[in-house]
């Protein structure tokens, strides 16, 4: 009786078995892709850049500055560095998940000056001479394509550092959760400590509830660390912040309750992860 059953289920352990060798390879693959990509894009950022600056250099040059090369040089930095601080501005507020208004009209106002003065200073002192219409395309391509590589670059670093539903990283999302997990079964005794006018009995049901199942009736159930900690991380991502009684307020939407030990141990283990991302945790 035995046999026919294994040989039934073996042909699904070896397809399980192949899937889990194939995810590291696909990982590898993507995270290779993502290095090529990042390095083309630097690569592009970088020479884009440095023809617009050395035309605009030239330009000034031409145009009053040509007796201090030091003026002249330093001069394009009062535009493309309007780009750099503006993408990196806008970059900080993608972070935080708010739109800065002052970060995109800095931007704006580099390239497009940027583009304007490269585009300008085809003609040089020389107003009177014909001159071809390529001329001003080749001036225009270094900038705009600076403008866009960059804010290629800063999406790309923007989507690695703040997703965190990344599929690459779901291995190492499931291994944080799950010793938070952990944490919170070791915890699962001081559960009682939170509420000790609660009948024994009834803790002992609140905490063998399966996470999501809806109360039967009687006080709210208690939940584990893992879930306090995702409830709170969720709060904090939508108000941009974290304090004790949103916390709590979260935790009562769910229909849960959380004691005021387990509030300060989801805050301390939250600090860290939320003000890395410059979202302010308040209280403890």
């Amino acid at each position: 009786m035995t046999a026919p059953h294994l040989t039934a289920l073996s042909p699904q352990i070896r397809d399980g078995a192949h899937a889990e060798d194939q995810r590291p390879k696909r990982a590898d693959a993507e995270h290779l892709a993502l290095g090529a990509a990042g390095i083309v894009i630097m690569v592009l950022t970088a020479g884009a850049f440095w023809l617009s600056y050395a035309h605009l250099a030239d330009v000034a040059g031409q145009h009053g500055l040509g007796a201090s090369p030091i003026r002249r040089w330093a001069w394009p930095a009062t535009l493309d560095a309007f780009i750099v601080a503006g993408e990196l501005l806008m970059l900080r507020a993608a972070l935080r998940r708010t739109n800065d208004l002052w970060a995109i009209a800095v931007t704006a106002t580099g390239s497009v000056g940027s583009i304007a003065l490269n585009v300008a200073g085809v003609s040089g002192t020389d107003s009177d001479r014909s001159i071809p219409l390529l001329d001003y395309v080749v001036a225009a391509v270094p900038p705009a394509a600076a403008m866009i590589a960059f804010g290629i670059l800063m999406r790309q670093i923007h989507q690695l550092v703040a997703s965190p539903a990344d599929p690459s990283d779901t291995g190492s999302a499931h291994l944080r959760n799950r010793s938070v997990g952990d944490r919170g079964d070791n915890r699962r005794q001081d559960t009682a400590d939170d509420d000790p006018q609660a009948p024994g009995g009834q803790r002992t049901e609140a905490t063998s509830q399966a996470p999501g199942a809806k109360p039967t009736g009687g006080r709210p159930p208690k939940a584990t660390i893992a879930e306090l900690v995702h409830i709170g991380r969720a709060a904090a991502h939508q108000h941009g912040k974290l304090t004790r009684d949103l916390l709590r307020a979260a935790v009562k939407d769910r229909n849960l309750t959380i004691g005021s030990a387990r509030q300060t141990e989801v805050m301390e283990l939250l600090r860290p992860e939320l003000e890395a991302t410059g979202i302010k945790v308040s209280g403890g």
